[in-house]
């Protein structure tokens, strides 16, 4: 039976039994209190994150299982100035095959079908991706509202929602106002969070915090629990664009958010750090985080996501060295050495 917990401003929240199907996260109604006693302690959380990469280790068949799943989680992306239709074609080419054949077949993998995650481009590519991936079921998501700033009025944010999901998009990532985190003002950033959620009708919604342009770690928190009342599918690091991008303690920080607000609702948020992750070591890393804090139940793509375009390069040549012994350069691995995100 679902249970009901009273919040501290007096509206009831309905917890739900927890979830077996793949639910949306509709949100719960605003309430300040759930953030106004936060206070992370930012020594703590840093001595916690440092522990993350070396208390735990995955070595040789065991390393190449985990590889292998690191490439689902994978929003493969191009976000550059430059990008063409030529470039999201064979991004889409890779995320359909996204490791060589001949050493999925070493592996013993070969018919597993494995893809990334889903594509992530500007609104402008989304058509030329969705006939690039055709029915390989690889989701197509497409950043939107201004970014990577956000510095545009409200109406031109959902308008950009809005097309993008008629063009095709069947994930939004949005970028919040910052100055709405910065200044504090938590019911703005609910009230734009939840249009923006609304204006993506069926297509999940990844909200991006940009944490290297927020000051403290306590902001951090408060603006997931925000984001996460307000309807957020995902709560996201950075754009990539930031000085700052993802980071263990950061990531520390918005998981356990995620924790306690499945724990006060019954419903489970997914997580995306984006940008500089680039090694398979790394992203060992970041699985490692989401496996302890999160549980096991979060290691599946509809619920943790990486954000990157150079990390796939190196997953491929780690499972190219578990197959042969020997290191391969990086340039015979298609976009392995791209730097867009």
């Amino acid at each position: 039976m679902a249970k009901t917990k009273a919040s501290s401003n007096g509206i009831a929240i309905k917890k739900k039994k927890p979830q077996s199907a793949r639910e949306r996260n509709e949100g719960i109604p605003f309430d300040p209190n759930l953030i106004s006693g936060l206070n992370i302690n930012r020594s703590a959380v840093e001595r916690r994150g440092a522990t993350l990469a070396k208390r735990r280790s995955v070595k040789k068949n065991y390393q190449a299982a985990w590889l292998l799943k690191a490439i689902g989680f994978i929003d493969l992306t191009t976000l550059a100035g430059d990008d063409t239709t030529g470039n999201v074609v064979r991004l889409c080419a890779k995320a359909k095959a996204p490791v060589r054949e001949d050493i999925l077949e070493a592996l013993g993998m070969a018919d597993a079908n494995i893809t990334t995650g889903a594509i992530c481009v500007y609104h402008n590519f989304i058509k030329d991706a969705r006939k690039a991936l055709g029915n390989s079921g690889v989701p197509i998501a497409a950043v939107s509202t201004g970014f990577p700033a956000g510095h545009i009025p409200l109406k031109e944010k959902l308008k950009q929602i809005e097309l993008s999901v008629k063009a095709g998009a069947d994930e939004i990532d949005i970028v919040i106002s910052r100055w709405m985190v910065l200044n504090s003002d938590w019911k703005a950033l609910y009230k734009e969070v939840k249009a923006c959620r609304e204006a993506c009708g069926k297509a999940r919604m990844k909200t991006i915090l940009a944490t290297g342009e927020i000051p403290t770690l306590t902001k951090v928190a408060k603006a997931s629990w925000v984001c996460m009342m307000a309807g957020s599918d995902y709560i996201k690091t950075s754009t990539g664009k930031e000085p700052v991008n993802a980071t263990l303690p950061v990531s520390l920080v918005m998981t356990r958010c995620i924790r306690e607000y499945y724990e006060l609702t019954g419903i489970k948020v997914g997580f995306k750090p984006a940008g500089g992750i680039r090694t398979a070591k790394q992203a060992i890393s970041w699985m490692i985080l989401i496996k302890e804090e999160l549980g096991n139940e979060w290691l599946d793509p509809y619920l943790f996501r990486f954000g990157v375009s150079s990390l796939l390069g190196d997953i491929e040549r780690q499972l190219e060295h578990h197959v042969t012994g020997r290191y391969s350069a990086s340039f015979r691995h298609p976009l392995g050495g791209t730097t867009s995100y």
